[in-house]
């Protein structure tokens, strides 16, 4: 059970296609690094005459070819099976350059027949399978070779009754007619990616936006000069400096190691030996044009009496989400239905910027299958079209027109 060589990767991919359908989990570690380290990929297909799926599992530390791998991950022919498989796509995209197409993710998939939209991969297996799996070696150092052999009958176990699960969820999906919805949810998935971009990490930065005109160049700098190193040492960024420290360290554009010293999280060994580095960084970025904040347009403030038409909304996807056996979470967040509330208040008082979120983009439930299931009731229950009501027989909730609604 040892990890495959090219040419049982090149049969895999060829039986991949042949299947039409591929599944795929990994190993990775990322305790002490820049970025995750991808430590093994498994891979399952169809062994076909009701025989078991056929495992491969494919160690990306060796010097392997791993384009047979990319290429078939990437044909829109083959499905792509994963489980909460956003991080797993991300670490196979950056590292066999696999754009990986066709996902079919089952926890997403579960949400949609009425299971938990957080449900694991073990949680599924008994109450869809009726299937019990080992695991023991989670927390163990994937990174480390050879591998144990208590490590490979782990890895394997992941994916040996993946397709299998898949195929399930599939049967049960098409019966309520919700295929296409689960795939749409899961199409997003196509981009994940756990590259950093450097303009989404300044706008992160703690009190970014109070930094004055002189600063934000500096910070900036200090961004991509911090990036570039813990990359260089594989080290996490924080460990570089601070996002705090580096905020401090733009206001205050110290030129002497005294003054650079006097900010709070700078005192530690590692960023008093990279001093200099930092004291050198700031320098230069000080000759930088200054730069003004750039002004998005603001979304509308949430006020309290927004409070119990939030709750409302939410008593509306409870209700329909329950109707229909989904999962509520697929649905909307409570931050998202504020967002909603506040975006239709701001329309409805005629205060809604020219550019900013109108009610239809303020929240998922706007749009594609979930507008039809349940987001166009919100917008009638907000505009007081239609109402909610406890019927005391049945102890739930209805929801039907307002007799007495004029708008």
């Amino acid at each position: 059970m040892s990890p495959a060589g090219e040419s049982s990767l090149q049969r895999l991919a060829q039986d991949a296609r042949a299947a039409g359908r591929i599944a795929v989990d990994t190993e990775f570690m990322g305790e002490g690094r820049y970025r995750t380290l991808l430590c093994l990929v498994q891979a399952a297909v169809p062994a076909g005459g009701g025989a078991e799926d056929h495992v491969q599992l494919i160690d990306p530390l060796a010097e392997l070819d791993g384009a047979p791998l990319a290429a078939v991950l990437a044909d829109p022919a083959v499905r792509v099976v994963v489980h909460a498989g956003r991080q797993d796509i991300a670490l196979l995209r950056r590292r066999y350059g696999a754009r990986v197409s066709n996902i079919f993710d089952t926890q997403v998939a579960a949400g949609f027949v009425g299971l938990g939209a957080q449900s694991s991969y073990d949680s599924l297996l008994s109450e869809l399978l009726g299937l019990r799996v080992a695991k023991g070696a989670s927390f163990t150092r994937w990174d480390a070779r050879p591998l144990s052999q208590e490590q490979l009958a782990y890895a394997r176990a992941d994916v040996e009754h993946l397709l299998e699960l898949a195929a399930e969820l599939e049967r049960r999906l098409r019966e309520q007619g919700r295929l296409q919805w689960a795939l749409e949810e899961c199409q997003p998935l196509e981009g994940a990616s756990d590259e950093r971009d450097l303009e989404t990490v300044f706008s992160r930065l703690p009190r970014v936006g109070g930094l004055g005109p002189a600063a934000r160049p500096v910070a900036r700098e200090l961004v991509r000069w911090r990036e570039e190193t813990a990359a260089r040492q594989d080290r996490p960024v924080q460990s570089i400096l601070s996002d705090a420290a580096l905020v401090e360290v733009a206001r205050r554009k110290p030129s002497s190691r005294s003054e650079l010293e006097r900010i709070r999280g700078i005192g530690a060994a590692g960023a008093r030996q990279r001093a200099q580095q930092v004291l050198a960084v700031v320098a230069d970025a000080r000759r930088l044009p200054p730069e003004d904040a750039a002004r998005a347009p603001r979304p509308p403030a949430p006020r309290p009496e927004d409070a119990p038409l939030v709750a409302l909304c939410e008593a509306l996807l409870r209700t329909r989400a329950l109707q229909a056996g989904l999962a509520y979470e697929l649905l909307a967040t409570r931050g998202e239905l504020q967002a909603l509330v506040a975006a239709w208040r701001a329309a409805d008082e005629g205060a809604l910027p020219a550019e900013g979120a109108q009610p239809d983009d303020a929240a998922r439930v706007m749009r594609g299958w979930r507008r039809e299931l349940a987001g166009g009731e919100l917008l009638e229950l907000l505009r007081g079209c239609i109402s909610l009501a406890v019927d005391a027989g049945e102890r739930e909730v209805r929801v039907g027109p307002r007799a007495d609604a004029n708008r």
